[in-house]
């Protein structure tokens, strides 16, 4: 039964390959992939008895009910069936390996349909096409390119009465699509658009590429953890290449929103709290996913969302309200979009939330008035996944023919899922609207599909010979453990990391060690989880996930050393878990204790009141430390968790997140020391959820709370607890020691024009090489508005050798203390300035200058 097993099934929705790879540890454990759409299958409980496996895994699609696997097997064949909400009792005659690729056949079938090149059109080429095809097209015609339809009766949100997209494509009512992950159906879809619509255009095919495609990178705000922007660019141009061989050319991301409040699931997707950093963060990866040119087919669009201020809901719950000033949307909020849109993205998406009273879909002001005409956006402005229809919901207008009206005034080009535009026609005809209106979206459209090459050569992302070459390629998977070591956070560490005496299964030490090769315990529900790919990705790889366990074992720390518990599950108990547990760890020098969340715990609409670890996991740690032995907790999430418990009775902790397919080597690579940690925190981590949202870059009281005045009471303090988070942006530790000296500034008064030069010393006093990530920050001290106490302005990664010393420079010139003011617009006012350098944002060395 062991091994990797493999079928294809016929469903009432597609021919769905199914992969079974059964494993077995100190027990059984079974992971189930799908294609072409990736299911997320996560067995919750497994029975094996005789012959026979039996399984339940919950079905995120259908709350409440269960995927059932009820399998048996022989030498040969898995055999059984395999029960799904939707899809019903699918019969299972399974044979052993991973099978050939659905889409192999088609291949040979779409290369009649291909050019061999696409010759480059002039921006006046284009427009000159453009405008003919507009001229020939009807006003229902143009309103048709409008639609973006799901690829399936899948919905991601409230079901959407509609025709078949079928029917939609071939009567010209469609002009995108969306979540069409089988080449096969982009080219059955596809043929219908350049075969039967009027006027044969072809469609855009859209998806959520957030982390990777096949081959998955660590979420967002992981790799933000890294600080290095080369290395996520390379991630989001591998994602790009696998993408766009699977037919995708419209990318749903970046999310650039930042995030305050890490009750809010989507934190995960995002780059945290800084507007600075954001920014770096949404230009490396528009650059990453459209590369140098849209026309090379191994690109993507890239999409910012949400605009604008989706990271302030309220609560921290998704969806929810957002009332914040226009000094806060323009000085934190917008920053990262205006980064994107200065690196040329091609489209951008609107945020579900309300602003000032009107939900964004339908504000003028913000879409038209800033993002169009302000910030000069001439590219596609689509709406979020039912977000028109959703501007009845909210209560701004009484139905949809009205919200197709504001969405259109405020210059939306695409609906995305829903059909409020087909009101659209009438509008015109009523004179509610204009049809220059309508063509100014349709030539938008138009125009990026010229530029896509797709009206030269409508197949040419249909490529299924490259899926084969590119779907999980050594270089890539390479490429990902690269990225997930860079942004694991060492939080504490008191010694007993790297783990250098655990050796290579013969007794031996690693390289740093000393030979002694102890027994280690890997304890707790992510101890042998493949759940380390996060919220929003749509691999058919899952079931390769590299286990923390797998990790440590091709380390070279033999089984015999490898004790293993699960202990629990991630919400729930398990009978005799937590002795299970303790029996282990009793037997081992050091216990590495592997807790978070699932990947179902984060992402969208994964709101959570409380961001502790689950009581279960709870109650398994609180058994194991009391045994006293050295204790490691090793951490899988997608947000900022409270962690107080941890850091006062836990010897380290290693802030993985969800690091992608590659995570369990590159854990087991830090670990050991393989690699020194270098990753710094992007999102401050609170010390109660009580003080959320917590964040570095506030503005000062006007009590404010200091060393001296502590013990008073009326203080903008809490009396139960600390004002400051239990680690601070920025923050991150090594295994070795950087210390910091000799802050100076070449002058002390800086006037435009001119450039202010700060250096300061960096020596790695420690026993190991490391990386650092040098941090300055400014503050305004006095201004026509109340400034943040610091702001990042800069940063500089650091590569010491022990021993060794170098010299830091940054410059500062005026743009670096410009903010924008009711009334004045973006200035930098004259006055005092304090410039702070440190290796995170509250350990700082400080000095003054003046602007002006």
């Amino acid at each position: 039964m062991l091994g990797l097993w493999h079928t294809v099934v016929a469903t009432p929705l597609m021919k769905l390959k199914i992969q079974f790879k059964v494993t077995k540890k100190a027990s059984y454990s079974l992971d189930i992939a799908t294609e072409p759409l990736a299911i997320p299958i996560q067995i919750d409980s497994l029975t094996v008895e005789g012959n026979r496996l039996r399984g339940l895994a919950k079905a995120f699609w259908r709350p409440g009910e269960d995927i059932v696997v009820d399998l048996a097997y022989d030498e040969d064949r898995l055999y059984g069936e395999l029960r799904m909400p939707g899809l019903g009792s699918l019969p299972i005659e399974a044979a052993r390996g991973r099978g050939p690729a659905l889409s192999e056949s088609l291949a040979e079938q779409v290369k009649p349909y291909r050019k061999d090149s696409v010759a480059k059109r002039s921006n006046e080429e284009i427009r000159e096409a453009v405008e003919t095809l507009l001229d020939r097209m009807s006003l229902e015609e143009k309103i048709g390119q409008m639609f973006q339809v799901p690829a399936s009766n899948f919905s991601f949100g409230n079901a959407v009465e509609t025709d078949p997209p079928e029917k939609l494509i071939a009567e010209g009512r469609a002009g995108s699509v969306l979540g069409a992950f089988d080449v096969s159906r982009v080219f059955e879809l596809q043929k219908i658009a350049v075969e039967e619509s009027p006027h044969r255009i072809p469609l855009l095919f859209n998806a959520d590429i957030i982390h990777g495609a096949q081959t998955i990178f660590p979420i967002p705000l992981a790799w933000s953890c890294s600080w290095d922007m080369d290395a996520i660019k390379e991630a989001c141009a591998i994602a790009a290449k696998e993408a766009s061989a699977s037919g995708t050319v419209y990318n749903h991301g970046p999310m650039i929103d930042v995030s305050r409040d890490p009750r809010w699931g989507r934190v995960s997707e995002g780059a945290g709290e800084d507007p600075y950093l954001g920014g770096l963060i949404a230009k490396a990866q528009v650059e990453g996913f459209q590369g140098d040119s849209l026309l090379e087919p191994e690109t993507i669009v890239a999409c910012l969302k949400h605009f604008i201020g989706y990271g302030a809901a309220e609560g921290g719950r998704d969806y929810n309200t957002v009332d914040i000033s226009e000094a806060t949307l323009r000085n934190v909020y917008l920053p990262p979009f205006q980064a994107g849109l200065q690196a040329g993205a091609g489209s951008v998406m609107n945020a579900f939330n309300i602003y000032q009273g009107v939900p964004v879909a339908a504000s003028k002001a913000l879409m038209k008035d800033l993002l169009r005409d302000e910030l000069g956006f001439d590219g596609i402005l689509i709406s979020d996944y039912g977000a028109v229809d959703e501007i009845v919901v909210h209560g701004l207008v009484e139905d949809v023919k009205e919200a197709a009206k504001l969405a259109v005034d405020a210059t939306m080009d695409i609906e995305m899922a829903t059909r409020s535009f087909e009101h659209l026609s009438q509008l015109v005809r009523e004179g509610k609207i204009s049809e220059a209106q309508i063509n100014d979206a349709a030539r938008r459209i138009l125009t990026l599909k010229y530029r896509l090459g797709l009206m030269d050569d409508p197949f040419r992302y249909v490529r299924p010979e490259k899926e084969t070459e590119y779907h999980f390629h050594e270089e890539h998977l390479k490429a990902s453990r690269e990225l997930a070591q860079k942004s694991i956070v060492l939080l504490k560490n008191d010694g007993v990391l790297p783990m250098a005496d655990y050796g290579d299964g013969n007794g031996n030490s690693n390289k740093n060690g000393n030979g002694s090769g102890g027994r280690v315990a890997l304890i707790g529900p992510f101890a042998d989880s493949r759940d380390l790919l996060g919220p929003w990705q749509f691999s058919r790889f899952g079931h390769e996930t590299a286990t923390l366990y797998e990790g440590l074992r091709d380390k070279g720390i033999s089984e015999e050393r490898l004790l293993y518990a699960k202990g629990c599950g991630v919400n729930t108990t398990i009978e005799g878990g937590i002795a299970e547990a303790l029996e282990q760890a009793k037997q081992a020098d050091v216990v590495l204790l592997a807790l978070g969340e699932s990947s179902d715990m984060s992402g969208e609409a994964a709101s959570r009141m409380s961001i502790e670890l689950p009581e279960a996991q709870m109650r398994l740690a609180e058994a194991v430390v009391a045994l006293g032995k050295s204790v490691v907790l090793v951490l899988t999430n997608g947000r900022p968790l409270v962690l107080d418990w941890f850091e006062r009775n836990v010897n380290a902790i290693v802030e993985t997140w969800f690091l992608g397919s590659q995570a369990g080597h590159a854990i087991a690579d830090v670990l050991v020391g393989d690699y020194n940690p270098s990753g710094k925190l992007t999102m401050s981590f609170p010390a109660h959820t009580g003080q959320i949202p917590v964040y570095y870059n506030h503005f000062r009281t006007g009590r404010p709370l200091t060393e001296a005045n502590r013990q008073q009471k009326y203080i903008s303090q809490y009396l139960d607890g600390p004002n400051e988070p239990l680690y601070p942006f920025g923050y991150g530790l090594s295994y070795t020691r950087f210390e910091y000296s000799d802050l100076k500034l070449d002058r002390n008064r800086l006037a435009a024009g001119e450039e202010l030069r700060v250096s300061i010393t960096v020596s790695n006093a420690g026993s190991a090489d490391g990386e650092e990530v040098v941090q300055l920050y400014i503050q305004d001290c006095h201004g026509s508005i109340v400034r943040p106490v610091k702001e990042l302005k800069g940063f500089s990664k650091l590569r010491l050798a022990k021993g060794e010393s170098k010299e830091v420079e940054f410059r500062i010139v005026a743009e670096d203390l410009t903010f924008w003011m009711p009334g004045v617009g973006y200035t930098a006012e004259p006055g005092k300035f304090v410039v702070f350098v440190g290796p995170n944002s509250r350990d700082v060395q400080s000095a003054e200058f003046s602007f002006g």
